[in-house]
């Protein structure tokens, strides 16, 4: 065991002594910390410009405007991790409503931690909305908004259980459905350029920049909303499906053991 542990180190330190003498070597960082041609092109046309994402973010511009495309396969990559997840747990209506009752009264913590949960998921339901909504405008997005939401329904079923949240409305399914109002969004809002003469996922001048003398960055703040949506109840459904009891589990499977 030594000495694989020893042959796996001498491998480590080879690569990386490799990489760094390469990336060295190829000056792939290059020279100084003057802005590449390409970042300045970003810089420059992500707010100004008629046919800018007209948006002071410039990586929300990258991620959904400049290079949407690509975003939107990661989503799709995304979605389809969910639904492997999903087809792994995959159970009958009958299964679906026996997952749903607590067989015994279930395990919660105490009142303190309960009364601190709640104010937590409070502030982690503003938080997740604005890091989505205002994607455009500050660091943030969609993407990140929707996994700090997905936090909220974690923290609830660790505090109370998985039956609170499913008593209050919040289940698989329909976390399913507003995941997939979330997608269905994001592919109208990528399709919609299409009926005015423009191109898939085309943001200006398609869509307006600004709302209300409010900046909205065209499509940009569509994308962060529907996406926030989708990944946030995309991962609630898992987590519901992962806090089913192990016992009920093997129940339902007719495992003896």
């Amino acid at each position: 065991m030594r000495g694989k542990s020893l042959i796996t180190a001498v491998i480590i330190l080879t690569f990386a002594a490799l990489m760094t003498y390469a990336v060295i070597s190829l000056q792939v960082f290059g020279e100084g910390t003057g802005v590449r041609p390409l970042g300045e092109f970003y810089l420059e046309n992500s707010y100004f410009g008629d046919y800018s994402a007209k948006s002071p973010e410039v990586i929300t511009s990258i991620l959904w405007d400049y290079r949407g495309i690509d975003t939107l396969f990661e989503t799709a990559v995304f979605f389809l991790a969910i639904i492997g997840s999903l087809t792994v747990f995959r159970l009958t209506k009958e299964q679906e409503k026996e997952v749903k009752k607590a067989e015994s009264t279930p395990t919660e913590l105490t009142p303190i931690v309960k009364d601190v949960t709640k104010v937590i998921v409070v502030m982690i339901l503003a938080v997740s909305a604005s890091i989505a909504l205002h994607g455009h405008l500050t660091p943030g997005g969609g993407f990140q908004g929707g996994s700090a939401l997905a936090v909220a329904p974690l923290l609830i079923i660790a505090a109370y259980s998985k039956y609170t949240l499913e008593g209050h409305g919040l289940d698989k399914t329909r976390a399913l459905i507003l995941r997939s109002i979330g997608l269905l969004g994001i592919a109208l809002v990528a399709l919609v350029p299409l009926l005015s003469g423009g191109f898939i996922m085309q943001n200006q001048p398609i869509f307006p920049a600004e709302i209300e003398s409010q900046l909205i960055g065209g499509s940009l703040i569509y994308y962060n909303f529907f996406e926030f949506l989708a990944v946030g109840v995309g991962f609630t459904a898992v987590f519901l499906l992962l806090s089913i009891p192990e016992e009920k589990f093997k129940k339902i499977l007719g495992v003896k053991k």
